[in-house]
This record gives structure tokens, sequence and C-alpha cells, in this order.
């Protein structure tokens, strides 16, 4: 608990994040967080973003070959209670998504990056396949868009110390998947919720 309330702290202090909600609420039900992903530091600045009572019940999906590596990457998620996927050695009859989903139980929120890799914060990937599985599998699932502005200044790609950093991170109204609604429109319209968070008066 002390070092969750420590990281927590650090992670707010480097970033320096304003956290805004658009049309929607901290909440306990059962949620993706999907969001754009530029540093390492997202999933901290995300998760701590959160009350108490909603980290409690929230798990980052990370990254297993680096947050296995060393003694303090596994540490670290493990404060987190990350939820750590093999994104090399892929099994037939045990995708992510099934792991995620089993992991996940009927209690634990996640946060997770469509993108499936970091960008350079410039622009949003497309994004992958495992956000549409995850809301077909799981349908009663909110899905809550979440922007994050400046985050790849804090702790650019490959850099190790993180930079103070006015950033914010903006949570927006829930979606679901629709009925009938494909694969490719699905992940462009969630895409799409994501960029509409953009702050423009935040923008360089």
């Amino acid at each position: 608990m002390l070092t969750e309330y420590l990281l927590t702290g650090v992670a707010r202090f480097f970033g320096g994040a304003s956290v805004r909600w658009v049309d929607c609420q901290p909440d306990t039900c059962q949620r993706i967080y999907f969001a754009n992903h530029t540093s390492h530091i997202d999933i901290v600045l995300i998760w701590s973003a959160l009350p108490h009572h909603c980290r409690r019940l929230t798990r980052p999906v990370a990254a297993k070959d680096y947050w296995s590596k060393g003694w303090f990457r596994p540490y670290i998620a493990s404060v987190y209670n990350a939820m750590l996927i093999d994104r090399r050695e892929i099994k037939v009859h045990q995708s992510p998504v099934d792991v995620m989903l089993g992991e996940m139980g009927d209690k634990y929120s996640v946060i997770m990056f469509p993108e499936g890799g970091r960008s350079t914060g410039e622009e949003i990937g497309e994004f992958k396949s495992g956000l549409y599985y995850l809301a077909k599998k799981r349908p009663d699932l909110e899905l809550v868009p979440v922007f994050l502005n400046n985050m790849n200044r804090v702790l650019p790609r490959d850099e190790y110390l993180p930079v103070p950093l006015l950033t914010s991170i903006t949570f927006g109204p829930p979606m679901w998947l629709e009925a009938g609604e494909g694969k490719n429109e699905f992940l462009a319209r969630a895409r799409q919720a994501v960029l509409n968070l953009r702050d423009p008066a935040e923008e360089d």
C-alpha cells in the first residue's frame, strides 16, 4: 500500500497531469480503458489518475517481454497488479484476448493500448483487433476512451529517466460494440473516440 501511494505520487509529479472526465465518471463497474500509447509511463499515469477505489479493481495490460526483465520492472508490475501478456509466443488455444478475459473474470477492469506499441506521439496509429474481440466476447463491458497529451515528452522513446512536464489525461464517454458492427468499422470508431478527446488549446 505504501509503495502504491509513493509510486503514484512520483508518477503525478513527473507527469504533472491534469485529469478530466468528459461525460464519464470514475466507477468500479467493469471497464476497458483504451488509450493512445507513446511512453512506458502511460500505464502508470492512467492507473494513478483513477481514484483509489477504482485503481484496486483496475489492471493495466502490459507486454510480458518488457515488464518481466530484471528485478525492478517485475516489481513495478506487481505493485500495479499488471496483467502481463505474452505477445511473442501466442498459443493456438489460448489467445491474448482469452488470457485477458480469464484474468478479468467478473471483477477487474483493464487499461490497454490498442495501437499495440508506442507511437511517436504526433499521430495515433491504427488500432489492432484485440479491442474488437474483447468487446465482442464481453459486450457488457464499458469501453472508455482515454487521450494522453504530451506523454511522449515526459519519457521519450529510448530514454530511461522521466522529465517533469505538464501533461493531461482525458477520459471520454463510454462506448460499446454496436449490433452488426464490423471489425474495421468499430476500430475506426474507437480510434476516433480517442482523437475526439484532444484539446485544440493544448496542441502545439
